[in-house]
């Protein structure tokens, strides 16, 4: 049997050769293949498209109509990606599928700027529409609440208190213990051979913080903690003091808090941290640094004072391990959490024979002496420009 697309062809080729004009039904013949064929490439054109949308199909990700029912929370993890936000999305049935949320915020130029924490979405939301949500800061219900640097443990927990509800005596039972925290032991360490203070204090980085509401006592301290670990190995800290400065970290940080509560403006921070080190490891004499007799004060519920203002006997108190008016070196452990800047300064002290400092002016300001003479040169300039430490 005859192809009829065959003839067809046959009839072209033959209407290329010269000839006389045909009766018959040839014609018919040329104009039932035509219809064939168009009928036939029609149909393979349907077929075409109805495959195309069917493989199209598979590709287009999933997504829900909207506009969502209520209602679920999302928590955003820190640092997380788009895609496992959307993953995180799925998973609790915001959206349908993590992919129509990945395409939504390509187009979305601000879908960078979403921030981790915990958010109020619906269920079966359009991956648009939740995208546009998680951008609106309303949408968020973690609470944000700022530790400033130089803040004692106890007085953090007091701040943490108040920002999230939970009871400070709940904060002092985790500190306890700082290595379930997630303090590696190798910091609780000594070269000078004094007693350690295996303590929180020092470890809970003053930064501002974000935290969820259903966080606990112990979940939010070892946030903080691992955030202290992170600034330490973006510095160095460790490795560097004990390489540059033969002390352990540790001592270091006990440094760090010191020169944060004694210097007045960031710029003395190094300095201060020199004095410290050349008063314990080179004059091996007491520091006499009136914040650690305040610290104590602190401990035992009493309220700190200004060093004119501190007793003979609170300063020389025998019971007091932080004692530095009469003891010698440094204290048993750290009387604060210094920040990025003390940490630095401790890290890196100016060369010099510094072994005094004394604010003397209102803004905060220390003139450093090496000699007891220069030292109370210092003082009477301080005295004179209304610093309260004449009176002693």
């Amino acid at each position: 049997m005859i192809d009829e697309l065959d003839v067809a062809f046959d009839e072209d080729a033959e209407r290329t050769k010269p000839r006389r004009h045909r009766a018959g039904k040839g014609g018919g013949r040329s104009a039932a293949a035509f219809v064939l064929t168009f009928v036939l490439l029609a149909a393979l054109g349907g077929v075409v498209y109805f495959g195309y949308t069917k493989v199209r199909g598979l590709f287009v990700a999933a997504d829900y109509p909207g506009p969502g029912v209520p209602s679920v929370e999302v928590v955003v993890p820190k640092d997380a990606s788009l895609t496992e936000i959307g993953n995180e999305l799925v998973k609790v049935d915001v959206v349908k599928s993590t992919k129509a949320f990945t395409n939504a915020a390509k187009d979305e130029p601000k879908s960078k700027n979403i921030q981790s924490g915990t958010y109020n979405m619906l269920k079966q939301m359009k991956a648009k529409d939740a995208l546009t949500l998680m951008l609106d800061p309303k949408s968020r219900v973690t609470d944000g609440i700022t530790i400033p640097e130089g803040k004692t443990a106890k007085q953090t927990f007091e701040l943490l208190s108040k920002a999230t509800g939970i009871p400070v005596k709940d904060f002092e039972a985790a500190a306890k213990d700082p290595v379930a925290l997630g303090v590696p032991d190798w910091w609780f360490k000594r070269t000078d051979g004094k007693k350690v203070s295996v303590t929180s204090e020092g470890f809970l980085f003053p930064d501002t913080y974000e935290f969820e509401p259903k966080a606990t006592a112990s979940k939010i301290l070892e946030t903080m903690v691992d955030h202290f670990l992170t600034v330490t190995g973006e510095l160095s800290f460790a490795d560097d003091v004990q390489k540059n400065l033969s002390v352990s970290p540790y001592e270091a940080l006990i440094v760090a808090s010191l020169s944060q509560a004694e210097a007045g403006i960031p710029d003395d921070l190094p300095k201060v941290s020199r004095v410290a080190y050349n008063r314990a490891y080179k004059e091996k004499i007491p520091l006499q640094f009136d914040v650690t007799t305040n610290y104590w004060l602190e401990l035992n519920g009493k309220d700190p004072k200004h060093s004119g203002s501190l007793l003979q006997k609170e300063m020389e108190d025998p019971k007091n391990p932080y004692n530095t008016e009469i003891v010698k070196g440094l204290p048993t452990g750290p009387i604060n959490s210094p920040g990025r800047a003390a940490l630095s300064g401790a890290m890196n002290p100016p060369s010099g024979p510094w072994l005094f400092f004394v604010a003397i002016d209102k803004s905060g300001r220390s003139a450093f002496a090496v000699t007891n003479e220069e030292h109370n040169r210092n003082v009477q300039k301080a005295c004179e420009n209304g610093i309260p430490l004449c009176n002693k």
